[in-house]
This record gives structure tokens, C-alpha cells and sequence, in this order.
């Protein structure tokens, strides 16, 4: 019926500039509900659990789910996370670390963009 020069692929699997959709940067507010829900997660402890958050001002919304086991910083305990940030056609994921200050409070020490390595 056809020979294999009358068919073209429907796409190739590569994706254009155009077609990516750009990453919007969290604001102050969305970061803040992100490190709330970090402080919470941590608090709550436990491997294998994740803690929703959501910014209702500005509809931004993802997970925080704590990494690796816990380590000791500077005679404090910390723990390593990851937030994914979600906003519109947006999507990203943070990381960041927490340590566990003297009165127990988990507090974020560093919230960022993930680079994969």
C-alpha cells in the first residue's frame, strides 16, 4: 500500500523552544506556605510521607516530602526535602534542608530550585 517514503512520522520526540512552557519562580508567599508545610511534614516524622500545601491567594499549590535519613549539621538534627511547585501551566520542583532547632521546631534553612545532577 505505502512505501516507506510516503510515510512520515506524526512527531518526532523532540520538543521546540516554543512548546516549553516557562518556569515561573514561587513568590514570597508561595515559598512561605512551602516551608510551613516542610516544618509540619518533618514534625510529623516517619519515612514515605508527604505534606500538601497551598497558597489560596494565588492558587499555587505541590507536596513537601522529606529525602534520606536525617543527619547531624552543627550539633543540630537535619533533614533534606523536596517541594514541588505547581502554579498554572507552571511546574517545578524546590529543594531544600530543615534542622531541628533547641525548642524542637523544624526550621527550613534553605528552600531552591532542584537541579538534577
Amino acid at each position: 500500500m505505502f512505501s516507506k517514503s510516503d510515510v512520515k512520522p506524526d512527531h518526532t520526540g523532540s520538543i521546540g523552544r516554543s512548546e516549553v512552557a516557562k518556569v515561573e519562580l514561587p513568590s514570597d508567599g508561595d515559598l512561605a506556605y512551602t516551608r510551613a508545610a516542610a516544618a509540619e511534614v518533618l514534625t510529623r516524622g516517619g519515612n514515605d510521607i508527604s505534606m500538601p500545601w497551598e497558597n489560596p491567594s494565588t492558587g499555587a499549590r505541590g507536596t513537601v516530602t522529606p529525602i534520606a535519613a536525617a543527619y547531624s549539621q552543627d550539633g543540630l538534627t537535619c533533614r533534606d526535602f523536596l517541594a514541588s511547585y505547581v502554579r498554572g501551566a507552571s511546574e517545578a520542583w524546590l529543594q531544600g534542608e530543615a534542622c531541628r532547632e533547641s525548642k524542637g521546631k523544624w526550621e527550613v534553612r534553605s528552600l531552591k530550585p532542584w537541579k538534577r545532577s
